[in-house]
C-alpha cells in the first residue's frame, strides 16, 4: 500500500497507553498529527515526543490530535508518558502492520547491521481522513515547529 498526499490515510485500530483501543476513524472532525518512532526511551524519540509535548495545546488550539505509534509493548509506552508526561496517547503497533500500511516500515542500518524497523515519518491527517502532508526520514530538531506551522497555513 502506498500513502499519497490527497488520499485517504490507511485505517488502524490498535492499543493505547492508556489501555483502550483507538482507531484513526474516532478522530474524524479532526486534524490529525500521526507520528511514527523507532523507540521509547531513546534519545531522539524522547527529544520528539517532549517536543510535542510542550507544543500541546497549540496542537489542540488547532483542533489537532498527536498519536505517537512504535513497535513496542504497551508497559514501555506507559512508562514512557509517564517517565516525561505525555498528554498524548502512544500506540501499539508490535506487528508493525500500522507501519508497513503507511510505508514507514524499512530495512535500516546501523553500525553495519542491517535490520527492520521505523523510519520517523510523520503524517497530517486532516478533518476528512486525507493525507494532508507527510514527512519522512524526520531530523527531530524543529520538526514539531514545522508540523505544527504547517496546520496553522494550511488547515484552519
Amino acid at each position: 500500500m502506498t500513502v499519497e498526499t490527497g488520499k485517504k490515510a490507511p485505517q488502524f485500530e490498535l492499543e493505547a497507553s492508556n489501555g483502550e483501543t483507538v482507531k484513526l476513524s474516532d478522530y474524524e472532525g479532526k486534524n490529525i498529527v500521526l507520528y511514527f518512532y523507532p523507540k521509547d526511551m531513546t534519545p531522539g524519540c524522547t527529544t520528539e515526543a517532549c517536543d510535542f509535548r510542550d507544543q500541546h495545546e497549540q496542537f489542540e488550539d488547532l483542533d489537532a490530535v498527536i498519536l505517537g505509534v512504535s513497535p513496542d509493548p504497551k508497559n514501555k509506552h506507559e512508562k514512557f508518558v509517564e517517565k516525561h508526561g505525555l498528554p498524548f496517547l502512544l500506540l501499539v503497533d508490535e506487528n508493525h502492520e500500522a507501519a508497513e500500511n503507511y510505508g514507514v516500515w524499512k530495512l535500516k542500518k546501523n553500525f553495519g547491521k542491517e535490520y527492520m524497523g521505523i523510519e520517523r515519518s510523520t503524517f497530517i491527517i486532516d478533518k476528512e481522513g486525507n493525507i494532508a502532508k507527510e514527512w519522512r526520514k524526520v531530523k527531530v530538531k524543529g520538526h514539531v515547529e514545522e508540523a505544527l506551522n504547517y496546520i496553522k497555513e494550511n488547515l484552519q
